[in-house]
């Protein structure tokens, strides 16, 4: 790793470790926080949706 001793090595890895977990975290809570918000109006893919909905009904 190019790192003076081996117990610096250890400690860089410690911190990235850290680090990437934070960032993990913060991903995740992004995620979750998209996943509640209740849809604005209707999308593409709901129009999609009811429109084979409604040709599977008439079926």
């Amino acid at each position: 790793m190019g790192h003076d001793s081996p117990r610096a090595a250890l400690i860089y890895q410690h911190a990235n470790r850290e680090a990437d977990q934070g960032i993990a975290d913060a991903i995740d809570k992004a995620v979750q926080a998209t996943r509640r918000k209740p849809s604005k109006g209707k999308g593409k893919a709901n129009r999609v949706a009811e429109a084979d909905g409604r040709a599977a009904e008439a079926s």
